[in-house]
């Protein structure tokens, strides 16, 4: 049976966080009521002339830079045209062959092109599925209309489902960070298209694509995926051919079904935009652009790897998750040279983190924030806590009872320690007797260990833990254990 590999490349569709639409100066809320943000520019009345928004244009070059491609020179606007009633204009104001954006790379997957353009409005089908087919009557809202967009387009470089929702991920975060858009996708700042092939392995040549339109969801995109990729598969097996067409992914039903057959660029008669002639793009906008550009996710990732040497999961964690990854930094610097950085970083992604979400998940209002800068723990408070249980001041069970105190009440470490009296039992002078008595009261278990069994030596932590009310430290307690027997 012949094997096949399925090749995907994504259009991705980012709202620009401006505060006015692209070509005119109406507020963009989302929520609002309907229709209560137009103007005869984005409503298309006859005799109105656009003018670009030049904050839309910075965040799409602010996009560029960040990937690496190819930032334009001039801008130039053509007309795409189609007549559907979410396009007052019969025609919306896009990019064609000369993209703001060419070329560039996230990760492991390459672009092809940043463009900007106006999205159309919002249409609300009346009936059950909520789409056009089988619905009663629809109702449109322009407020939408004319909002700025940065469309995103990949080479077809993925390959499987699973690769493009976490590669989505990754660009969710990075259009965060780079503060270009709110990437809500419950919201619809963040909508994704699918082209989607399959082709036997080893082959080179792309096989008839398909088109799975506005996906807002990371489940909703993995499962659509791997719903067209088993339909084009069952097609090709039984010799029939995949048609090119757009698709809606229906995920309550995991059903598939045609939208239309999908458009070719001649199908849009794009044309030059008559009312925007090209235009040179300011120095000033473009430096702008370049210099506001931060440390990326996957940038950060790197560096927490290579130069402060935390784990992978670690690294990816703290970068991925801003708040974290600055609380991390302001817990260091307070910590100074000697802080253990990857200690530091298990405290805030584990023991915080936790203690966080559940206090959150208790607070009925919802008004606990999960970001520890706004906590009570402040980064010197983490960090002389991390170096208490470091220097074996405290251990870890009596670090993480500290810890609960500071996340609900703030304070010092040591100060929490002296009042509950979590002090670790001194060195060894102090700790030999209490395990020399656990040894004295457990024969059996001296007799297992002698014979090089230690999986026994829990009950001697055990008894010494009970005894100095869980103040003495574990592996000191392994390591004084083996002396005495001459392990």
């Amino acid at each position: 049976m012949t094997a096949y590999e399925t090749v995907i490349g994504l259009e991705i569709h980012v709202q620009l966080a401006t505060r006015t639409k692209m070509f005119c100066g109406c507020e963009l809320v989302f929520g609002d009521p309907p229709n209560t943000h137009t103007c005869p520019v984005c409503l298309g009345m006859p005799g109105t002339l656009p003018v670009v928004n030049a904050e839309a244009i910075r965040l799409g070059l602010m996009i560029g830079a960040a990937f690496g491609g190819v930032l334009a020179e001039r801008l130039v606007f053509h007309r795409k045209s189609y007549f559907y009633p979410d396009l007052p204009k019969g025609y919306q104001i896009s990019q064609f062959d000369e993209p703001l954006v060419a070329g560039g790379r996230l990760g492991d997957v390459g672009l092809e092109r940043v463009h900007v353009e106006e999205d159309a409005a919002k249409l609300t089908h009346a009936g059950a599925s909520g789409r056009i087919g089988g619905s009663t009557s629809s109702v449109v809202d322009y407020n939408r209309g004319g909002t700025p967009l940065a469309e995103i387009v990949t080479l077809p470089e993925i390959r499987s489902a699973e690769q493009a929702s976490s590669w989505l991920r990754l660009l969710r975060e990075t259009l965060r960070q780079l503060g270009v858009s709110d990437v809500n996708m419950e919201e619809g700042s963040l909508r994704c298209d699918a082209n989607i092939s399959i082709r036997p392995v080893g082959d080179t040549e792309l096989g008839t694509k398909t088109e799975l339109k506005n996906m807002n969801s990371f489940r909703f995109i993995e499962q659509g995926i791997n719903a067209e990729v088993a339909r084009q598969t069952a097609l090709v097996e039984a010799g029939e051919r995949v048609q090119q067409e757009t698709l809606h992914f229906d995920p309550r039903t995991g059903s598939i079904t045609s939208l239309r057959s999908k458009e070719g660029s001649h199908d849009y008669r794009y044309f030059p935009e008559p009312d925007m002639p090209p235009v040179a793009v300011p120095d000033e906008l473009l430096q702008s652009a370049l210099a506001a550009v931060p440390e990326l996710p996957l940038e950060r990732a790197e560096r927490f790897r290579t130069e402060l040497g935390l784990h992978e999961e670690s690294a990816r964690l703290l970068a991925f998750r801003r708040a974290l990854g600055d609380y991390f930094e302001e817990t260091l610097g307070a910590g100074g040279a000697s802080a253990d950085k990857q200690q530091v970083a298990n405290w805030i992604g584990n023991d915080l983190v936790r203690r966080l979400e559940a206090q959150r998940k208790d607070d009925e209002a919802g008004e606990t924030d999960t970001d520890p800068a706004q906590s009570k723990v402040s980064p010197a408070a983490l960090a002389e806590l991390v170096a208490l249980v470091v220097d074996k001041k405290i251990n870890r069970k009596a670090g993480e009872q500290v810890l609960d105190v500071l996340v609900a009440e703030g304070g010092r470490p040591q100060d929490v320690v002296e009042a509950k009296g979590l002090a670790a039992v001194g060195g060894a002078d102090e700790l030999r007797p209490v395990v020399q008595a656990a040894l004295d009261a457990n024969p059996d278990v001296v007799e297992k260990l002698r014979t090089g069994n230690m999986k026994p030596i829990g009950a001697i932590v055990g008894a010494v833990m009970k005894e100095t009310k869980g103040r003495a430290d574990g592996g000191e307690v392994t390591r004084i254990t083996r002396e005495i027997l001459g392990l």
